[in-house]
């Protein structure tokens, strides 16, 4: 199979870099406005879609635009399309799924969701045997790197957060990932193989960069670890999901997920809990779990059909759960806990409903933690 690659940085590259070791998948061309970076790059959009070998692209621009416009054109120029672009996914998946199945070709996006862990196709095999109850986890490795760093190091999180930087884990602007942004896409990706539904981003989206030194240390010595999670579940045709920091026991094997891993839960009835753990993002991970869709669009593998037709509201009444709100001063609610340590004042909620807390909260900087149940 001949393909093209929307550029050439670190997963196109990487892309790359394994196809060619091997022998059914050749790349053509790059798009890239460098054409010294290698010697098949071209700058012209229009000689890839015009090029009759080239079956497949694979976008590895990132962004909204003009990823969304090169994807299209691809599709209706009746090529597949793979790309592990999270965000023009989460925005546009059901009209890229539309317009792969009107012109009969694949559009696959394994990598967009774990990097190299392949949990979009586990939550794809769960799921054609039976209804998921729930998923969560860690989808963010800079977040993690973040967490993990004041954690083991008890450092602050301007000080974790620029050594993430300095390693490349983090963007030079990292409100993507501190802000939740990029969790919010992959629970939304996740959810649609999930749950055969679209939905938007319209649940409880909690920043992570109100954790201070102070916080890590006070959960440390409860026997807590904060990791940054997102999760999703459903009640007929009502949903419930959130992003937000969340509190797990240090023997749980999300408070042993170190650096910039990742962890992803899912729970259905008759298998409990499969954990998917691995490299959630970096060069060749990500570029592994892209050439895998090569080779599925290829030989038109399907885990399960993708179906996203089911209709679901968001609820925020539909489940109960135990929160930890730090402020500098006391709250009114009636509160199963209150505990001082330092300036700091931490809540703990009853079990309350995810209306209960944003009431309670309002919209306020005050440090939004749940306890999660997790089983340990």
């Amino acid at each position: 199979m001949k393909i093209a690659i929307l550029g050439f940085g670190t997963v196109g590259s990487g892309v790359y870099e394994i196809a060619k070791t091997l022998k059914n998948i050749e790349v053509k061309k790059v798009l890239e406005k460098d054409l010294s970076k290698i010697n098949i790059a071209t700058d012209s959009y229009d000689e890839i879609i015009n090029d009759k070998e080239i079956e497949l692209v694979v976008e590895c621009m990132g962004g909204l635009h003009p990823a969304y416009e090169f994807i299209m054109k691809a599709l209706q120029n009746k090529k597949s399309v793979v790309s592990a672009n999270k965000a023009v996914i989460a925005k546009y998946l059901d009209e890229f799924l539309k317009t792969a199945k009107e012109n009969n070709v694949e559009f696959r996006f394994e990598a967009s969701v774990g990097g190299g862990i392949p949990c979009l196709a586990g939550i794809q095999k769960i799921h054609r045997i039976e209804n998921i109850d729930k998923f969560y986890g860690i989808f963010n490795g800079t977040s993690n790197f973040i967490l993990d760093n004041m954690y083991r190091f008890e450092n602050e999180f301007v000080t974790s957060l620029k050594t993430a930087q300095k390693l490349g884990y983090a963007e030079a602007d990292p409100s993507a990932d501190i802000d939740g942004y990029d969790v919010t896409n992959k629970v939304i990706i996740s959810f649609a193989l999930a749950y055969d539904g679209f939905i938007k981003n319209e649940f409880p989206c909690f920043t992570m960069k109100n954790i201070t030194k102070e916080d890590i240390l006070y959960f440390k010595k409860q026997g807590f670890v904060a990791k940054y999670i997102g999760e999703a579940t459903t009640k007929g045709n009502k949903y419930e999901a959130s992003v937000m920091l969340n509190l797990f026991p240090i023997n749980a094997l999300e408070a042993n997920v170190l650096s910039n891993y990742n962890i992803v839960t899912v729970q259905s009835h008759t298998m409990g809990e499969v954990k998917f753990y691995g490299q959630g993002a970096g060069k060749l991970p990500t570029a592994n779990a892209i050439i895998q869709d090569i080779l599925d669009a290829q030989t038109k593998i399907s885990f399960n059909p993708i179906s996203i037709g089911k209709k679901y509201t968001y609820s925020s009444n539909l489940f109960k759960h135990k929160y930890v709100i730090r402020s500098n001063e006391e709250l009114k609610g009636n509160f199963e806990k209150l505990d001082k340590d330092g300036n700091n004042l931490y809540h703990y909620t009853k079990e309350i409903t995810q209306t209960d807390l944003l009431k309670l909260v309002e919209e306020k900087d005050y440090l939004v933690v749940k306890l999660n149940e997790v089983l340990v």
